[in-house]
């Protein structure tokens, strides 16, 4: 009988499983990097070890360390959650001599299974549609290289033990394919410690479905239905359904009916899950994983089981807990991952300090690791939240994931939280006619878009919290700190008009609004001009960082946060960030492209490809930098010559450090 679970991760997996070991009586302790001593998960559980650096091969990959924390905290089972050790069968191995229960498959199920390649063959043996391409994973450059040279493009390279996109690149041109080949592996490399890739025919238009299944280790399997996956950016998945839309009874059926047979042939024990892309009425196995997937609650949602639970006590007994028959579906689920990341700059993530994180009015169920004053690290991974939907139809957990998106609260980083709205609305998503790359094609289409302006609500909310922290900075106006001080008024203005000319700049990205006040009124309203719109507004202060703006006969409560310089602001009409300056009589153009190749965000310099004093060409890489487990590429803006070199691979760089310069030619 288990009795104390070490939960071998971090983030919003751990305070996820460690609600149902509670529920079933089972204590729990976890393990932290040294980067994460005061995250949310770490303050959650209330017992912790510290593993080792920040780095996951110095802390979560850290074998060793795992097991010495398990006995440390006196645990006899340990849960690995997802990524980092979850597929390792030598991490189950090393625990099996520890005498430690894994919640998990078998060392050699997972060795069957858990690398791509394996478990390709394994699906092919027993009679399971693979896609043509390699069923060996590779680690030679040139033997990829010389593969993909002798197949029709385009092609996929894949990481053997990937995951989450990572270790994935499409290949539609053989220019610059070794570098992309390189890469590939590099990034598999990190993220899983293994580089090998394998390579398929690459299917563009296809939906993306898996199969939650779970086993008893002797034969015996069950299917929990499948999840619609198809919505994805970069190969990493955006938002999840369950069950998938548009199949026909005969396609889930066949689907359905192969996961459970890989599930049988495999001896699977424990929870997992069988993916496969389909197009039109054919499909083909994908991958399995064997572990518990990010996406697990919207099955949990038109099931009404709790995994974490059925994997607890398939571990703890060898035998499944229900039958087939037991297994029902109903309503419909919808999950979006909520990340630090700015959708307009190709999904570049976001690292630094979360000022609010507030799904208190969210309505909906969320699963977060993160609160607060918590910090995103460059890391791991940037996931803020999942949110989760349910409904009794598909387009009423739509709506309802809407509606919790729409009051979810998130100030300090950029976010994915307008891209969600607008994902969710797409006419391909209400009507599930998607396909795999919509997203990024999508992007691709649209190029570089200017951001909408922000409502006038918060421009005006902008300018009046501007106006109270300046009042509030100063207590030598006097009587004049109500009327005059900061406004620019004066009394030949009158009562009602604002002053002549502006008194601050409020700037959101490129874009610019002069702003001019006029006096308050005896109910403490002003009039504002906000570039050429006027207004009449107030600011009022309620609890917690919140406001209440009463503007042009519209009442709308906000979260602000900042100081008088620089605030950002959460409504119900999204999210805007703005700074504020004195205004000067007029602004400077930007300046023209200096040559300087700045960090894009924070991360670690993996790669130099270009020493000073060489010719670089306009879009050639000239350094790589590892963030968020993504691997960054900071290109020449035009043609000439390296002129200074300003990192080292192996450095840890910071946003919009300057990491060297070219000269144009």
């Amino acid at each position: 009988m288990l009795k104390k679970v070490l939960i071998a991760n971090r983030g919003e997996i751990v305070c996820r499983i460690a609600r149902t070991c509670r529920k079933l009586g089972l204590e729990v302790a976890t393990v932290h990097s040294s980067a994460d001593r005061f995250a949310r998960h770490v303050r959650e559980i209330g017992e912790s070890v510290e593993l080792g650096g920040a780095a996951p091969s110095e802390s979560y990959l850290n074998i060793d360390a795992i097991i010495a924390a398990a006995r440390r905290v006196g645990a006899d089972a340990v849960h690995p959650g997802y990524g980092f050790v979850s597929e390792n069968p030598a991490f189950v191995r090393a625990l099996d001599a520890a005498g430690l229960t894994f919640i998990g498959p078998r060392a050699d199920t997972i060795e069957r299974v858990g690398g791509k390649a394996s478990a390709k063959r394994e699906a092919a043996r027993l009679g399971v549609p693979v896609i043509p391409g390699s069923e060996s994973g590779m680690t030679d450059p040139a033997e990829v290289l010389n593969l993909v040279r002798g197949m029709k493009l385009p092609v996929l390279l894949k990481a053997v033990a990937g995951g989450g996109g990572r270790g994935m690149a499409v290949v539609e041109t053989l220019e610059g394919l070794e570098s992309r080949i390189e890469s590939a592996m590099r990034e598999a490399e990190k993220a899983f410690g293994n580089g090998e890739l394998i390579v398929e025919r690459y299917l563009p238009h296809v939906r993306h479905l898996e199969v939650q299944v779970a086993g008893d280790g002797q034969g015996h399997a069950i299917h929990l239905f499948e999840r619609e996956c198809t919505l994805q950016r970069r190969h990493q998945k955006v938002i999840e359904e369950a069950p998938s839309s548009g199949l026909s009874p005969r396609l889930r059926e066949a689907i359905l009916a192969d996961a459970v047979k890989l599930a049988s042939g495999v001896n699977y024990r424990g929870l997992g899950t069988v993916e496969f892309v389909v197009t039109g009425e054919e499909y083909y196995f994908l991958e399995v994983n064997p572990r518990l997937q990010v996406e697990h609650p919207v099955t949990e949602e038109v099931t009404g089981l709790d995994l974490v639970e059925l994997q607890l006590r398939i571990a703890d007994t060898d035998s499944l807990p229900l039958a087939q028959a037991d297994v029902r579906c109903t309503g419909h689920a919808f999950e979006a991952r909520l990340c630090a990341e700015d959708a307009a700059a190709g999904f570049l993530p976001a690292t630094g300090r979360l000022q609010v994180v507030d799904f208190s009015r969210a309505g909906v169920r969320v699963e977060s690791g993160v609160d607060s004053g918590d910090e995103i690290s460059p890391h791991y991974d940037s996931m803020i939240a999942k949110l989760i939907a349910h409904g009794p139809d598909r387009e009423s957990a739509r709506r309802a994931l809407v509606a919790g998106l729409r009051e979810s609260t998130v100030i300090g980083l950029v976010t994915n939280l307008e891209f969600l709205h607008e994902l969710l609305e797409w006419p391909e998503t209400r009507d599930a006619t998607f396909h795999t790359r919509l997203i990024d094609e999508r992007h691709a289409q649209r190029g570089v878009v200017a951001p909408a302006a922000p409502p006038l609500e918060h421009l005006a909310a902008a300018a009046l919290h501007w106006l109270a922290q300046r009042r509030a900075e100063s207590s030598a106006l006097g009587c004049w700190t109500l009327w005059d001080g900061f406004t620019g008024w004066r009394l030949s203005s009158g009562p009602i008009q604002a002053a002549p000319q502006p008194v601050l700049v409020l700037k959101a990205g490129a874009a610019e609004w002069p702003v001019r006040f006029s006096m308050r009124d005896d109910q403490g309203s002003s009039a504002l001009v906000i570039g050429e719109q006027k207004v009449r507004a107030t600011l009022q202060p309620l609890a917690g960082g919140r406001f209440l703006l009463q503007c042009g006969g519209r009442a709308l409560e906000l979260t602000i946060r900042g100081d008088a310089w620089q605030a950002e602001l959460a409504s119900a009409l999204g999210s805007s960030l703005f700074t504020a300056r004195p205004y000067l009589g007029g602004g400077a153009g930007d300046a023209a492209a200096s040559g300087q190749l700045g960090a894009p965000m924070m991360g670690k310099v993996v790669a130099v490809k270009s020493a000073v004093g060489e010719k670089v060409s306009i879009g050639q890489t000239v350094i790589v930098l590892e963030s968020m487990k993504m691997e960054l590429h900071v290109m020449a803006p035009f043609e000439g010559s390296l002129s200074s070199l300003r990192c080292r691979v192996g450095d840890m760089v910071e946003r919009h450090q300057v990491l060297a310069e070219v000269s144009p030619a």
